[in-house]
């Protein structure tokens, strides 16, 4: 029993190269599980609303969003922080989280640690979502919204031309029409308006939707 425990011992310790490459592949494939599923563990945790709203600084966009369709609503479907901000798929969620990691010197720094300062970066913070939106033509939106399963004829006649024709077509996305949605929409000042296709344009461009025939 001795010179069985010896022998292992001195493979363990003084290993052959066949053996060294044995572990070396065992030991590999075991870390690489346990540093994939440490992370994809970790990349989930933060996708939680509990995660999102634990910073003090996120309960005013919580408190907004519960007003919302989005946080209670007929069918019981709660959209959470991640699903209008992060992608569901893999490749652009850790891109997105990657993004989002410089959000963290903000949270250091106090950028939006008080009511005053969110109200003062609303505007910036609303244009950040719109835009990055808009360039990937309302990705977050289609978590959900799938556009091959709309029924047009449960939609109002509005929406209907609007996501038939605009969307269909790839002239506008999402985030066009539906800016507010979630969160109280920002202030505009003057020459920034252009900003906003919610107000005036979106009233102007609904309005030459119903003339077309």
């Amino acid at each position: 029993m001795k010179r069985f425990f010896a022998r292992y011992w001195r493979i363990l310790t003084r290993p052959s190269v066949h053996y060294s490459l044995g572990f070396l592949t065992l030991g590999g494939f075991i870390a690489g599980i346990i540093f994939w599923g440490g992370f994809n563990t970790a990349m989930e945790a933060t996708n939680t609303e509990a995660f999102c709203v634990s910073c003090h600084e996120m309960q005013q966009p919580l408190e907004e969003l519960k007003s919302t369709i989005h946080y209670t609503n007929r069918s019981g479907v709660r959209a959470t922080c991640s699903d209008c901000h992060v992608p569901h798929d893999w490749t652009h969620k850790v891109a997105r989280k990657m993004e989002a990691s410089k959000e963290v010197w903000g949270w250091i720094f106090g950028t939006i640690d008080t009511e005053e300062k969110y109200e003062a970066k609303r505007l910036e913070l609303a244009r950040r979502e719109w835009e990055r939106l808009e360039a990937n033509d309302s990705l977050e939106c289609r978590n959900c919204h799938e556009f091959d399963s709309m029924d047009f004829t449960l939609q109002s006649e509005r929406a209907a031309r609007a996501h038939s024709t605009s969307l269909a077509s790839g002239e506008a996305t999402c985030i066009d029409c539906h800016k507010g949605i979630a969160h109280e929409l920002p202030e505009m000042p003057p020459g920034h308006e252009a900003n906003l296709r919610t107000s005036d344009d979106l009233v102007s461009w609904a309005a030459r939707l119903e003339e077309e025939p």
